[in-house]
């Protein structure tokens, strides 16, 4: 059997993957304080913040940041990063979107979402997002699109065999994409927000990190990092699928290293009215 299922690997806790590993763009900052017009006032609210990546990348930008995340692990991760960054101004809450605006009451300049908007009541939670805004404020989905968007050249490693690794995951778990117990939604955030009293966002882009290279455990522990490829879901079958993952990718790259361009970052914006 391979490596072992390491700890950030196990059920209900998400890999807090080095900021550049994350493959965010590195001015998502300056584009964040454009397009928002940020001055280091207000209050950022960061749902689903996981190990706070964004939290904590953020965080300088405004007077005051809230993590929001319904898994304790992850939200001990954001500490302890924030802690060893010197970062003060952030506060941690342990509860689900759909607890707000009662567990991290507004006026917010900013709530943030990634990958997180989609495993909510969407509909629900756009609209408390809208309540706790304060007039001008923003929601901001920041998340990574290949479609349509124009690949760089490889840096020299072969890519991660994606598709080959999610049909992988259906075998084990199905076509269907899953989130905790439920089915991940098919919809776009686009005809989602269309409904609110947001209407309809508009996006930035700004290109991806287009030579971000992974080993093959940082390929295991990112599809580990995903709602719908959780080690939990595997029950007592994850050992085994992390082992086909490992044996597939040694099959596609000597080295064990692997091209991972996660497409160009896209900022998804919907405004409150001033």
């Amino acid at each position: 059997m391979g490596g072992a299922i390491r700890p950030y690997d196990l059920p209900g806790r998400r890999c807090p993957l080095p900021l550049r590993q994350t493959g965010l763009l590195t001015q998502l900052e300056a584009v964040l304080t454009a397009e928002l017009d940020l001055d280091r006032t207000g209050r950022l609210l960061d749902v689903g913040c996981g190990p706070g990546i964004l939290t904590v990348r953020l965080a300088h930008l405004f007077e005051e940041a809230i993590g929001l995340d319904p898994d304790s692990a992850t939200l001990a991760e954001g500490r302890r990063v924030a802690a060893e960054q010197g970062i003060t101004n952030i506060h941690w809450v342990h509860a689900q979107a759909e607890d707000l605006p009662g567990v991290a009451p507004g006026p917010c300049r900013a709530v943030t979402f990634g990958q997180s908007f989609w495993w909510t009541n969407e509909l629900r939670v756009a609209e408390i997002v809208y309540d706790t805004l304060e007039p001008g404020g923003a929601l901001a989905l920041i998340v990574h699109t290949v479609d349509g968007r124009t690949k760089p050249l490889s840096p020299g490693p072969p890519p991660i065999p994606h598709a080959e690794i999610t049909a992988l995951v259906e075998t084990y778990l199905g076509p269907t994409k899953r989130a905790g117990r439920g089915a991940a939604p098919v919809r776009s955030v686009q005809d989602v927000l269309a409904r609110t009293r947001f209407g309809a966002p508009r996006s930035v882009f700004a290109p991806g990190i287009p030579d971000l290279v992974r080993d093959s455990e940082s390929v295991l522990s990112g599809y580990f990092s995903m709602s719908w490829s959780a080690p939990h879901l595997f029950g007592d079958r994850v050992e085994d699928f992390a082992d086909e993952v490992r044996a597939l990718l040694r099959l596609r790259s000597r080295e064990g290293i692997f091209w991972d361009w996660p497409g160009d970052t896209e900022v998804i914006l919907a405004r409150k009215p001033g």
